[in-house]
């Protein structure tokens, strides 16, 4: 069976995929609690004669669908989880969201797990009709956002076993996976005052709230003494109620900590600690750090990625019609100037061969209509479980530019396209990429060996040690 049959055999099966990528979109659900969203695969794997074992790692809605036997063993990893406060009316080029305050799928997750279940059914394509050895594991991981649903599979030592783990993301532009991420931390601090009436009795009040405030405002100036490259945000999950005439008794945070190594971002947690600390003894209430989550730098293999680079060029990436265009130019009207401009000029360094008529050309388009050249350098500035995974085994991945060009992941306009017919090609040819990566893999015990010393070379004498303690347990 070549590569052309399974990319024909996906294509046939293209609407089941679409249709549950929309369906999910409808359902968007948050972190571990993705009940409805998760059922949507085990609808197409089922079909597909998998074998899923349900509940793994600890989290109900994680699981591993199995399909063939015998090595080598590819993984393909899945998410489903949605944002909070991202509701938006599809197929919009404006923001107003579909319910106020309600989720969204503004990370593309809808169409990224049925993209890695295309790529799985593809694998298995492959698998059934040619009958050689070979096992392909698709993975399905809730909690990317902000839950770190891998890591705890990575944990239970569930990628153990794994020759290769392959994945994609949407994104605006197209191209292999190169870059590093940042390791982060998700830590949640609350603090605990002593209510009293704000004007009648303030002097027997202890502020939560002035903790939390102290503390943000002491992490604002640690900022200037850490590495350039770390990141730390932060949101409010508790303010201490909405009486001003009350001194608030309680209040929370929830912090991402993240840094370039997981080391750098462990140091900088522990004197972001210390400052929360010193809140607390400023105010005279009580502090408690509780360890959300946490997951490490990305970590591509050279080899596996430049494979599925390659494999990019052996699919019909950019088939799109007027009517499509014409559709995500309204999107692109939405983007800030110096967005677009900032587009062309980082084309600028990257094309050196084309003319700037060319580039200005490709940046003017409203969706991605080239393949990024291949490169390792850099950080990403975001932070992925799938980093957890490549510590474990040789990992790749492919951006598919099927969102608006120059619109930010996390955004109004990836919810508003999540239904489109160009998000539905990215999770296809996403799908695709995952697939004949995972034919090469099947057929090349030399090529599955190369990546696995390259793995070894990469670790340069490290092992993974999950960064969550084993007693923190999935809020599942």
């Amino acid at each position: 069976m070549k590569k052309e049959n399974v990319i024909e055999r996906l294509n046939e099966k293209k609407d089941t995929f679409f249709q549950a990528a929309d369906a999910i979109w409808e359902t968007p659900e948050l972190r571990f609690a993705v009940d409805q969203s998760v059922q949507q695969h085990y609808q197409v794997l089922e079909k597909e004669d998998f074998t899923i074992e349900k509940g793994i790692g600890g989290m109900r809605n994680a699981y591993v669908a199995t399909y063939g036997s015998g090595s080598p063993v590819i993984g393909v990893l899945a998410e489903y989880d949605a944002l909070s406060n991202l509701s938006q009316v599809a197929d919009l080029p404006r923001q107003e969201p579909l319910i106020k305050g309600a989720n969204g799928h503004g990370c593309g997750h809808n169409l990224l797990g049925m993209g890695a279940v295309a790529g799985a059914v593809g694998a298995k394509e492959f698998l059934k009709e040619t009958g050689i050895s070979g096992t392909i594991k698709l993975f399905g991981c809730p909690a990317e956002e902000g839950g770190c649903g891998k890591s705890y599979l990575a944990r239970a030592g569930l990628f153990d076993d794994l020759d290769l783990a392959l994945s994609w993301h949407p994104s605006d532009q197209t191209g292999a996976w190169g870059a590093s991420s940042l390791a982060v931390y998700h830590v949640n601090y609350h603090f605990k005052g002593v209510s009293s009436h704000a004007a009648g009795a303030p002097d027997l009040g202890r502020s939560a709230l002035d903790a939390a405030e102290l503390m943000n405002i002491g992490v604002q100036f640690l900022r200037e003494h850490i590495i350039d490259e770390a990141r730390i945000h932060y949101a409010f999950t508790d303010v201490g109620g909405t009486s001003p005439n009350v001194v608030q008794a309680s209040s929370s945070l929830f912090y991402y900590v993240r840094a370039p190594k997981m080391e750098q971002a462990a140091e900088i947690f522990e004197r972001v600690t210390k400052i929360a600390e010193g809140a607390a003894l400023m105010t005279g209430t009580t502090m408690e750090v509780v360890l959300d989550s946490a997951c490490y730098e990305y970590m591509p293999s050279k080899f596996w990625t430049k494979q599925m680079h390659e494999n990019l060029s052996l699919i019909d990436l950019f088939d799109y019609s007027a009517e499509e265009l014409a559709y995500e130019q309204a999107y692109y009207e939405t983007i800030d100037d110096s967005v677009k401009q900032k587009i062309y000029h980082d084309l600028m360094d990257v094309y050196s061969e084309k003319t700037a008529a060319e580039i200005k050309e490709l940046a003017a388009s409203p969706i991605c209509q080239f393949i990024l050249p291949l490169s390792f350098e850099g950080i990403g500035v975001g932070s992925t479980d799938v980093g957890d995974v490549s510590w474990i085994c040789p990992t790749a991945q492919v951006w598919i530019g099927c969102e608006p060009m120059g619109s930010a992941p996390h955004s109004w306009q990836w919810v508003a396209n999540g239904k489109s017919s160009i998000a539905h090609k990215g999770l296809l040819n996403a799908g695709k990429a995952i697939a004949l990566t995972a034919i090469d893999a099947f057929t090349s015990p030399e090529s599955v060996q190369k990546g696995k010393e390259e793995h070894l070379r990469n670790l340069k004498g490290r092992s993974y040690v999950c960064a969550i303690p084993g007693d923190i347990l999935p809020d599942c």
